[in-house]
């Protein structure tokens, strides 16, 4: 991993941290994962749309951010209209051949009543980490992935691996990945969190997805101020705040004059030519760190649990 503008002066030391937790053991166990579900990637892929189909991905929380990529990677690959959206949000208006909901749990409520306003003839379906979900009761389709589903409440391989299949159903060349997760994993941070109070992850196209995805991760794991923008939307306001103790990380190729202007407010600078796929892995692990070094319990946040199921 690269990395700009390294904060030495601020005592970083390269940290790994302590497999103690359950979801420092579900990050860890990523590579695996993807190796397994990959195995199966010819037959995952018909959930995501079949060429020319229009299709519309919904979710909650990480699940929107996922759906989000998908849609943004869909499209670009040329294969037909897709919007992601938040299941929340959504109310009928575009015309869709295929709407695919994704929830770990298969029971998010909001995705329930999402499902309850596509028209009639419409193909649904459901990616899930568990069988005989209500809302697999609902659809016409469902993948399971049980094998990346998690105990942690904070989500980790569940949403990476969906990921993963989604790329692979698109003809992404996905050659390297689990080498390049693994090595990640064996190696220490570049960085140590707790010299930061401030974390921005920027993304571009598919990328921005991961960057929210991982500024919840932040905020869910450790209680701490994160953000994230479109790449160069970032010098549109929120570099206002950028400061010594902002790291900045970057998924994707790195606009060098973005880069610029970022250290010239004392920020640091992550960035990576490894796969956006394994830069997500590491705020994982940025975000468990940070935790454990506040006190905090990265599987149990406050006031979240595993499924938002409402009354």
């Amino acid at each position: 991993m690269a990395y700009i503008n390294p904060p030495v002066a601020r005592g970083a030391g390269a940290e790994r941290h302590t497999v103690a937790s359950i979801t420092a053991r579900e990050i860890d166990s990523q590579p695996v994962v993807w190796t397994e579900a990959l195995t199966d990637a010819e037959t995952s892929a018909p959930v995501f749309g079949q060429l020319g189909e229009r299709v519309l991905l919904l979710g909650c929380g990480t699940s929107a951010f996922v759906a989000e990529s998908i849609a943004a990677l869909r499209e670009g690959a040329g294969l037909g209209l897709t919007d992601g959206a938040y299941a929340s949000e959504w109310r009928p208006g575009r015309s869709y051949d295929r709407v695919v909901v994704i929830s770990r749990s298969g029971t998010t409520s909001e995705v329930v009543a999402a499902l309850a306003l596509v028209e009639a003839g419409v193909v649904t379906a459901l990616i899930t980490g568990v069988h005989g979900s209500p809302i697999g009761d609902l659809v016409v389709e469902q993948l399971v992935l049980d094998r990346a589903d998690e105990a942690s409440v904070v989500q980790t391989r569940f949403p990476t691996t969906v990921l993963a299949l989604a790329r692979a159903a698109f003809g992404d060349d996905l050659t390297g990945l689990v080498g390049q997760g693994a090595d990640a994993l064996a190696a220490p941070l570049p960085v140590r969190p707790a010299d930061f109070d401030h974390f921005v992850f920027l993304g571009s196209g598919w990328t921005y997805g991961l960057a929210q995805e991982a500024a919840l991760k932040v905020r869910e794991a450790a209680q701490a101020w994160s953000e994230s923008y479109p790449m160069l939307d970032y010098r549109h306001g929120p570099i206002a705040v950028a400061h010594r103790g902002t790291l900045v990380t970057i998924f994707g190729d790195a606009d060098a004059d973005l880069v610029a202007d970022i250290e010239a407010t004392g920020a640091a600078v992550q960035a990576s030519d490894a796969d956006p796929l394994v830069q997500l892995v590491q705020a994982q692990r940025l975000a468990v760190a940070l935790a454990e070094s506040r006190g905090l319990s990265p599987d149990n946040p406050r006031h979240l649990t595993r499924s938002v199921v409402l009354k």
